[in-house]
């Protein structure tokens, strides 16, 4: 399953909030949409990113880094992603 979690990317911080709970990535990005504009910020500004979880989780949870990933296994990765914005 996908979910928003809050991610301030503290290394101090290894337990992550689940925002939400969605199906498909399709409707965690309109949550992240809804967010965005809820909070009136940009999406690196609001610390919130979709991640595949690996367990089964609700809102309001905390999850580690090694319960889940930033794609879910055999999701096709978009090029754009694949490499870092920086040499």
């Amino acid at each position: 399953m996908f979910a928003l979690i809050y991610d301030e990317y503290d290394l101090s911080k290894p337990r992550k909030k689940v925002v939400s709970v969605h199906r498909s990535r399709e409707t965690a990005e309109k949550a992240l949409e809804t967010r965005m504009k809820k909070l009136g910020v940009r999406v690196w500004e609001c610390n919130t990113r979709i991640v595949w979880v690996k367990t089964k989780v609700a809102t309001g949870d905390f999850i580690k880094a090694l319960d889940f990933e930033t794609w879910r296994p055999g999701e096709k990765i978009p090029h754009g992603e694949r490499y870092p914005d920086s040499d």
